[in-house]
């Protein structure tokens, strides 16, 4: 904390230069279209160039929903009692990794005998509300508003079968992520991709691809800390907030935003948690609540939408050149909002009190359900409902530039689009969207903070100056990004997080046997369930 504020001291005295937004864009654009060159490298497809790491992540999906035949849709119901604690009983009747065959045998038997402990740090609850506020937020009100401009309002149907595809990669992600953490002399759970990348492929007899696969995620995720999960959500809530109160510098709202993140990030996933369970489902009800109101409202104009959706993501005059580009459109900002495929969720997951991974695996699947499937089409629904209505834009193709114009010449980018829908329908709802952003980026910013440290701890050792490190380069960021363009955060943000997408499914596809063993063993055990 001393330091934190020696750090904010040093800083205080340059909020007075007017163009320190400007210095650091003009640093950190060359560096955010470098980065993008390489990860977003292209083929050709059809009409259009699709980035590759587009194509392993859906192709990983799309696998992953058949070969656990569709379980992110037939455990949906498992799902959501093993997030309520109806299954956390079987924590206190089995030990850790104990076989289908000894759980069926103490279900008949021996039902009243000495256990260890659960570890872990956070309830099923609190590790999906942690994972979820990492994604819940900017992605689903700004992310979409930019796939919807882009790529028209047929981008969101895209969306939705990337957040369907995602729930099985989450479910394999999320198993994995706490069968094979590692628990700190502490009681500290260190977990996530890293960990199973390494421990995971050393049992398959790939002990040196392992290495290198964990080393590579160790390093993206850090950068998708400092990206996808600190500028964007900085940029975006300064962003709203300059617009409401006409602040001219991003650095200032920055400074204090990094003030705010520090207070709590210094208390690690316990604190975190905490926060967590309370933003994310109060501002999901908020944000859902006011779009069904908005829908509701215009109830009329919903089969009108419905067809401009349908066309769009299936016409032969699609707005970005045919179905293959509104499809990568809508892929692309679904997997930046959801992340499944990116195995960041799984380093909160980890964190979870079970002894059975796969019941935690089975809740994270519902991540993607929540996050893609019903607030990013309640966002579509209202943007494309409210544009029909007011005419607020044009959709365009705009291939480079996540920025639109309005009819008057105003600007309108991410967040400031849904906004604007928001507005034309509610009367001074900018002022309760921007709370909803804040602290929608707030929330992220914590949990993001999180998957980071792991990383570097991976990378540089569990001491408390790695620890502290990371901490302050992590709220410096935060101002960086706060000060810079959306088109670079969004830019560097997407390389970032789409770069740990090629070690992680590689290491999924191999694992996956692995992950339908666990899920096996516990489904096994709700079905032998020990009676008291």
């Amino acid at each position: 904390m001393k330091q934190l504020l020696s750090l904010i001291t040093l800083l205080i005295p340059t909020i007075t230069f007017a163009s320190i937004d400007e210095v650091i864009e003009e640093n950190f654009q060359p560096v955010s279209h470098a980065v993008t060159q390489v990860v977003f490298y292209s083929v050709p497809i059809g009409p259009k160039n699709v980035p590759i790491v587009l194509i392993v992540l859906l192709l990983g999906a799309l696998f992953f929903t058949l070969y656990f035949k569709f379980a992110n849709i037939r455990l949906l119901g498992v799902a959501i009692k093993a997030t309520k604690g109806t299954y956390d009983e079987l924590d206190h009747a089995y030990e850790e990794g104990e076989s289908i065959e000894k759980i069926i045998d103490v279900a008949e038997s021996d039902k009243k005998r000495k256990i260890t402990p659960v570890v872990g740090e956070v309830t099923h609850f609190q590790a999906l509300t942690a994972a979820l506020s990492a994604t819940v937020g900017l992605g689903n009100i700004a992310g979409v508003a930019v796939a919807i401009a882009l790529g028209g309002p047929g981008a969101i149907i895209w969306m939705i079968l990337a957040g369907f595809l995602g729930m099985s990669t989450k479910l394999v992600e999320a198993t994995l992520g706490v069968k094979y953490r590692e628990v700190g002399a502490d009681g500290k759970i260190y977990g996530g991709p890293m960990y199973y990348l390494k421990k995971g492929l050393k049992e398959k007899n790939l002990a040196g691809l392992g290495k290198v696969l964990a080393v590579m995620y160790a390093i993206f995720v850090v950068g998708g800390s400092f990206g996808g999960g600190n500028m964007f959500q900085s940029n975006q809530a300064t962003a709203q907030f300059m617009s409401l109160t006409g602040l001219e510098s991003g650095f200032a709202f920055g400074l204090v935003l990094a003030a705010l993140v520090g207070v709590v990030i210094i208390g690690g996933i316990k604190r975190i948690g905490k926060v967590t369970e309370k933003i994310v489902p109060f501002m999901g009800i908020l944000f859902v609540g006011a779009s069904l109101v908005i829908i509701f409202k215009n109830y009329d104009m919903i089969p009108n939408a419905a067809v401009q959706i349908w066309q769009g993501a299936f016409g032969n005059n699609a707005l970005l050149g045919g179905v293959v580009g509104v499809m990568i459109v809508g892929f692309q900002r679904a997997a930046f909002s959801n992340e499944a495929g990116v195995g960041s969720a799984s380093i909160a997951h980890a964190a979870v009190k079970t002894k059975f991974p796969a019941s935690e695996g089975i809740v994270a699947s519902i991540g993607p359900f929540v996050d893609t499937v019903v607030i990013c089409t309640m966002t579509a629904l209202v943007i494309v409902i409210t544009n029909l209505k007011n005419n607020l834009f044009e959709y365009a193709n705009l291939e480079g530039s996540n920025v639109i114009m309005n009819g008057t010449g105003q600007k309108l980018g991410g967040v400031d689009l849904t906004s604007a829908a928001f507005d034309s329908a509610i009367p001074h709802f900018s002022i309760v969207l921007t709370i909803a952003v804040i602290l929608f980026a707030f929330s992220t910013m914590l949990s993001w903070s999180y998957y980071g440290i792991q990383g570097w701890s991976y990378l540089f050792g569990k001491s408390k100056l790695a620890d502290t490190t990371y901490k302050v380069l992590f709220l410096f960021i935060i101002i960086v990004g706060a000060s810079s363009s959306l088109n670079s955060v969004v830019e560097f943000s997407d390389s970032m997080i789409f770069a740990m997408v090629f070690p992680n499914v590689l290491g999924l596809m191999i694992l996956a046997p692995k992950a339908k063993h666990e899920i096996k063993r516990y489904l096994t055990a709700i079905k032998h369930k020990v009676e008291d």
